[in-house]
């Protein structure tokens, strides 16, 4: 009977742990969540002007400055340069996304 017991306490905390995994799996996320999540990811940063910087994100600041690694610039969809490190600043930015690692 104590072994029973003992089983169905470790069933239900489990149950009890993937319970919360989901719960919180499911929670809105902020912006500012999302973009601790992406760093050391690739990105593409679009800006104002409309030219693409495509790079691994190295770090950004609450002013949405952004150091980007293995930098790439895109005018027009036509690769122009590349840079090892790139700094943007943030009110040039006019969104940042994801972009799928490159196999």
């Amino acid at each position: 009977m104590i072994g029973q017991f003992a089983v169905h306490a470790k069933y239900n905390r489990l149950e009890n742990v993937c319970r919360i995994t989901v719960k919180m799996s499911l929670r809105k996320q902020t912006p500012s969540d999302f973009l601790k999540q992406i760093i050391g990811r690739p990105v593409v940063v679009k800006l104002n002007s409309g030219v693409d910087y495509r790079g691994v994100l190295a770090c950004l600041d609450g002013y949405m400055n952004i150091a980007i690694e293995q930098t790439e610039e895109y005018v027009n969809g036509q690769l122009k340069n590349k840079y090892g490190d790139a700094f943007l600043r943030g009110n040039n930015v006019l969104y940042i996304s994801t972009q799928k690692r490159k196999v």
